[in-house]
């Protein structure tokens, strides 16, 4: 007999499978879809009309149509840096990597190209949505069944979790994550996802809702501080400008998100981050308007009148004025003293051409701060330009000009309305009142002094209420008009 031949071992693989990742909502914290249809709707807004029609021909072929008229920055898209950073671990181990998604296959492509970590895309064609069930038979045809790692963060995932080896989620709510673990094989949850109060009070900004105190202004400069009534109505008047303001806010961030995630501060902000959807936004904006308008109705007609006209207004600057080069800083300054008007109007006070013509230059003052702080920004310079507006770098100097003349112009008036008839009607002493005019002169020049610094907020009223000087500034001027209404043995 002849000796028997050695067996050989059998060839164990231990190379993992696949893993497959998710885009909307997993490796970026946005939705693609809701991204590119409000880049369409903000670049071609008669093209938007024809979204109803796409998707009655199924929601791949809309996403195709939409995607192939508008073009993402993938580089400025929130991704989720934990699960990059695992990702690029598993790659480093030699692991395949697959973007398996049902946003259209142009924006999946884009992604992948900027990531530079997957060695496969999958995504919807225009015929196929890639999602839910269609997504778990295509892996399976293409990886067979557990035959790949899944990276996923919502419920439409569960189909994909049970057809996979592994699970891993990211991302998720606490609901989704216990329905995981019941549908599959769950291995890692990298990031449960948290929507802070916090971020809920930035999208709204609530902090900004200080700025409507100006609609008091014309009753305390009528000196009819004592009429309960009218505070009672400019309480709700306050209510209302705030919510229609926290509504153009929310639009405002929606329209800008490329320009928000370009700049150093605004990319923090909830929606530029992904912190919350734009889903949650789109909902919520148009709740908030109709909340306003009805708090309007209750407060009067000639309120409501002058609430719809800053509603209007607001849009028209976020949609279009905002881009045109010194208009979009009379639009600021008008929509300041369209609070002015709108509170006088709230409480049928009448409004002297002194309060609004020291308010007017006062207001566009601040309105070039905004600007000429903007333009100060590194970005700005670098680029030579301010996205998403009418200015380059170099108008810098121009805006600092154009400000401090209008600041200067408000303490002008000012001091003519202070040597005006009016004043000795409605003071006892009107000579200390003149003590408001080096208070808002030196203010003037304290704002853009911090300004040429650098180191003034994006908005000049926010920074004005977290500012000590201004806030002395504040005091000293109160006290000059008290003073100046006793009457002294």
């Amino acid at each position: 007999m002849f000796p028997s031949a050695p067996v050989a071992p059998p060839v164990v693989d231990n190379t993992p499978p696949p893993l497959v990742v998710d885009l909307d909502g997993t490796l970026v914290h946005t939705d693609m879809l809701h991204e590119s249809t409000l880049r369409l709707c903000r670049q071609a807004p008669l093209a938007a009309l024809r979204i109803p029609l796409w998707m009655m021909r199924g929601k791949a072929f809309s996403k195709q149509q939409i995607a192939q008229r508008t073009r993402l920055d993938t580089s400025l898209l929130p991704y989720d840096q934990t699960l990059l950073s695992w990702l690029h671990a598993q790659r480093q181990g030699g692991r395949q990597l697959v973007l398996c998604t049902a946003s259209d296959r142009t924006i999946a492509c884009d992604v992948a190209a900027h990531c530079q970590l997957f060695d496969e895309v999958l995504a919807s064609d225009g015929g196929l949505n890639l999602k839910g069930e269609h997504k778990a038979r295509a892996l399976v045809q293409r990886f067979g069944s557990q035959g790949f790692d899944y990276v996923g963060d919502a419920m439409a995932d569960l189909p994909v979790w049970s057809a996979a080896r592994q699970g891993i989620v990211t991302n998720a709510t606490q609901a989704t994550i216990d329905r995981a673990q019941e549908a599959g094989h769950i291995a890692q949850v990298l990031s449960p996802r948290r929507t802070s109060l916090s971020s809920w009070w930035g999208a709204l900004r609530v902090h900004h809702w200080t700025k409507n105190l100006l609609l008091f202004v014309a009753l305390v400069a009528a000196h009819q501080i004592d009429d309960l009534q009218a505070w009672m109505r400019l309480a709700l008047a306050f209510a209302a400008f705030s919510l229609c303001a926290s509504s153009v806010y929310i639009a405002n961030d929606l329209l800008d998100l490329e320009h928000d995630r370009r700049h150093p501060r605004k990319r923090d902000r909830p929606f530029a981050s992904g912190a919350l959807s734009i889903g949650q936004g789109v909902l919520l904006m148009p709740l908030l308007a109709l909340a306003a308008l009805a708090l309007a109705w209750s407060v009067g007609p000639a309120f409501m009148v002058w609430l719809c006209g800053y509603l209007a207004l607001t849009w028209l600057y976020s949609c279009w004025l905002k881009r045109l080069a010194v208009v979009d800083c009379l639009i600021l300054a008008g929509l300041y003293m369209m609070r002015v008007v709108a509170g006088a109007a709230a409480v049928d006070v009448e409004l002297s051409f002194w309060l609004l013509a020291f308010s007017g230059f006062l207001f566009l003052s601040l309105a070039f701060v905004k600007r000429y702080a903007e333009l100060l920004l590194p970005e700005a310079a670098a680029d030579s330009k301010l996205h998403g507006r009418g200015y380059v770098a170099a108008d810098a100097a121009s805006i600092q000009l154009f400000g401090v003349a209008a600041g200067y112009c408000a303490v002008l008036v000012l001091g003519l309305y202070l040597n005006s008839e009016t004043v000795v009607r409605l003071y006892a002493t009107p000579e200390l009142v003149w003590g408001t005019v080096p208070v808002v002169l030196f203010w003037i020049s304290w704002i853009w002094l911090r300004a040429s610094r650098g180191e003034m907020h994006d908005d000049p009223l926010v920074f004005a209420f977290r500012d000590k000087a201004s806030l002395v500034a504040a005091a000293l001027f109160g006290m000059a008009l008290v003073l100046g209404s006793w009457t002294f043995p």
